[in-house]
Order: structure tokens, then sequence, then C-alpha cells
């Protein structure tokens, strides 16, 4: 029997990607996201693999949507949360810090909670979710989007501590990508940018390998620790 997959905002980036490998892989996959005829565009590809659902992450029936495909696909072994946000914001616009936050917090907080206790009810599972190397430091033209990712690797942390304290067969996986070549990645002259291919089949092998971090591609790994411990003194500097 396949095994089914859910993922949150896969209409193109990261989350297109890697829907098709998990299709490639065998799974039976449930995608979502706002625009419906990308959605169709990746159904065509593996009609028989990929079940699409137009669904907003950051609107109240979002999770009804979710109740829906499961039972679609007739089961659940893996969500992953691709869905987010980062807009350069020089400006410090407050409209952009919302709009980031009510996607990369509040809409990510209820997919995961809506994760958390669906796979608790059921007693296995494996949650996954798409934050960024940028999760490790502050960033002045990236405010929110830094600090929302940090949110994320925090809840995700929060959330893997929970499932061993049950004693629960839970898994979850924090992925920290760096620059991949999704319109996400703003700017000239981006260095170490990976495939959207690439990155996806790293995190398929890292899902497979149920690791609790993975960062994508695997070179980001030293970028983070050099951030993570750069000086106070020098990190505003930049």
């Amino acid at each position: 029997m396949s095994k089914k997959a859910i993922i949150v905002g896969a209409s193109s980036g990261i989350g297109k990607a890697l829907a098709i490998v998990l299709a490639e892989q065998g799974y039976k996959v449930g995608i979502t996201g706002r625009r419906g005829g990308m959605l169709e565009e990746i159904k065509a590809l593996y009609p028989n693999a990929i079940i699409p659902r137009v669904s907003d992450a950051t609107q109240p029936e979002a999770v009804k949507d979710l109740d829906s495909l499961v039972a679609t696909l007739g089961g659940l072994d893996l969500l992953v949360i691709s869905a987010g946000m980062g807009i350069l914001n020089k400006t410090l616009d407050y409209t952009i810090e919302n709009a980031t936050n009510q996607l990369n917090v509040v809409a990510f907080t209820k997919m995961v909670n809506w994760g958390v206790h669906f796979f608790e009810t059921q007693g296995h599972g494996h949650l996954a979710n798409i934050s960024s190397v940028a999760s490790r430091r502050g960033g002045r033209l990236t405010p929110s989007y830094n600090a929302s990712k940090a949110y994320q690797s925090n809840y995700f942390e929060g959330v893997r501590q929970r499932f061993y304290k049950l004693k629960l067969p839970i898994h979850t996986t924090d992925i920290r990508p760096g620059f991949v070549d999704t319109a996400m990645a703003q700017g000239s002259g981006i260095f170490w940018m990976a495939p959207k291919e690439k990155a996806a089949k790293q995190i398929y092998n890292a899902i497979k390998r149920k690791k609790p971090v993975v960062y994508v591609t695997k070179r980001w790994a030293l970028i983070a620790f050099i951030f993570s411990n750069l000086p106070k003194w020098m990190h505003k500097r930049m």
C-alpha cells in the first residue's frame, strides 16, 4: 500500500518539486495552494498519484481542507508545511511584516497544531516544515521573515520534545534551506543557489531517514554554524 502525504503550499517552488519527488517514490500526494490552475498542472504530471485542493492556509477553513484531503487519500503518513513568504522590506512596511507573520506564524501554527493532534490520535506519523537558514539570526532586510522562521524552528523543537515525552513514533523534520532557485530568492549575485529539484531530493532523503534537522543543500550547515556563532558586534554591522 502506498504511503500518503499532504504538502501545504505546493503550487510552486520547493513544495511543487517535493510533490513530484514523492509521487515518483510511490506516494499518494495531496497538494494545497491558492492557485488552482498551477495545482492542476502538477496533477497532470502524475494524475494517479496527485490530488489537488485549492486552499488558503491563512483562512479558517484550511483545516477542514486538510480533513477532506485525508479522507480522499485514505489516510496520512506525512504532512509537509511548505507555505511561506519572505519579501525584502527595506522600508519596514508594516503591511509586509504583518502578511509575513500571518502566514509564517499564525497559519503555520494552525497547520502544525492540526498535524500534531491528527498524528497523536493516529499513533504515528511524520511532520516536516520548510523553515530556513535565516532562522539562525535576525536580518535587517527581512526582519519578520527571519524572526518567523526562528519561531518555526523553535516550535518544531517543542513538538519534537512533546512526542518524545509521550513515547509516540511521530517524527519531525525541520528543513532549513539556504538559497533555492524559487520566486522567493530575490536579488542578484546570489551564491550557492540550488535547483529546486536538487533541494527536493535532499529533503526527501532527510524525511526518509527521519532526520530531525537538515540543511539544504548540505553545505549550508557551515553557513548556519558561522552565522549562529557570529559575535553580536560583527553581526550588527552586516
